[in-house]
C-alpha cells in the first residue's frame, strides 16, 4: 500500500512539475509552428498589399498619377558603396521627409493596411503628405522602410511625389525621426515598372543594411480617372545619420 501511494504521489509531482523534457519540446514546436505561419500569413498579406498599391489603384481614382519622366523598366542596380556603412538606428517612427532635389518637405503619417488587404495610403486632400508603411522597419532600421505618396490628390492639384521619377542616383534623401535623429539615404536607382509586373521581392525582400523605398503611381491616366498601369519606385541606402 505503500508503495502504490509513493507511486501515485509520484505521479502528482510529475504532472505538478510540467510535461517533462519531451512534453517541453513539443510544446516549443508548436509555439515555433504557429510563429512561423503567423509570420508567413503576414509577409504574403505585405506581398498582395504592395502589389495592389490602393493608393494607385482604380477604386481610388484621384489618389495618385499624373505622367512622370518613365525611368528604366529593368531591374535596378545598387550603386557601389562609397565608405562604410553608417551604424544601424533603434526604431523610431518617421515624422518628416526632405527630398531637395524635387523640393519635397513633407509631413510623414503611418498608414497601415485598408479592409481589402491593400496598403493604405494618405488621404485626398490638400498638401497631403506622405505615408510611411507602418509594418515595415522604420527609416534607419535594417530592412526595407516603405513610405509611399500621391502624385496628384484630385482636385487639390499636385501631390506630393509628384516628380519622385525625376531622381537619380547620388540623390539624397532626409527623413527625420520621432527621436530626433536623422536618416539621410543616398537614392541608388529608379524603376518605373508596369504593376502587373511589381517587383514585390525586390520591394520587400530581406536585405542586410538599412533601406529605404519610395513609391508612387506613373503612366497615363486612365479615362475618367481610372487609375495608372505603373508605379514609380526609388530605392536608397542609408549613407549617414545626424
Amino acid at each position: 500500500m505503500r508503495r502504490r501511494g509513493s507511486a501515485h504521489s509520484g505521479r502528482q509531482a510529475a504532472h505538478r512539475r510540467g510535461p517533462g523534457r519531451k512534453g517541453a519540446t513539443r510544446t516549443r514546436g508548436r509555439a515555433a509552428a504557429r510563429w512561423c505561419g503567423t509570420l508567413a500569413a503576414l509577409l504574403l498579406a505585405a506581398s498582395v498589399a504592395v502589389t495592389q498599391l490602393s493608393g494607385c489603384a482604380a477604386r481610388s481614382p484621384a489618389a495618385v498619377g499624373a505622367p512622370l519622366p518613365q525611368s528604366s523598366n529593368a531591374a535596378p542596380v545598387k550603386a557601389p558603396s562609397g565608405g562604410p556603412t553608417p551604424r544601424t538606428l533603434a526604431r523610431s517612427v518617421p515624422e518628416r521627409l526632405e527630398i531637395p532635389a524635387i523640393g519635397v518637405d513633407t509631413p510623414i503619417i503611418p498608414v497601415g493596411l485598408a479592409a481589402d488587404g491593400t496598403v493604405g495610403v494618405p488621404p485626398i486632400e490638400a498638401d497631403a503628405p506622405a505615408g510611411w508603411y507602418q509594418y515595415s522597419p522604420t527609416p534607419g532600421q535594417t530592412g526595407p522602410s516603405v513610405i509611399l505618396g500621391h502624385v496628384t490628390v484630385g482636385q487639390y492639384g499636385d501631390g506630393v511625389f509628384l516628380h519622385l521619377a525625376q531622381l537619380t542616383a547620388g540623390d539624397r534623401v532626409v527623413v527625420v525621426l520621432k527621436d530626433g535623429v536623422s536618416a539621410v539615404f543616398t537614392v541608388d536607382s529608379v524603376q518605373t515598372v508596369s504593376k502587373a509586373h511589381f517587383p514585390t521581392s525586390a520591394v520587400y525582400g530581406s536585405v542586410d543594411r538599412p533601406e529605404l523605398r519610395l513609391i508612387t503611381c506613373a503612366g497615363p491616366r486612365g479615362a475618367n480617372g481610372t487609375g495608372y498601369p505603373d508605379n514609380t519606385v526609388v530605392y536608397a541606402s542609408l549613407a549617414a545619420t545626424s
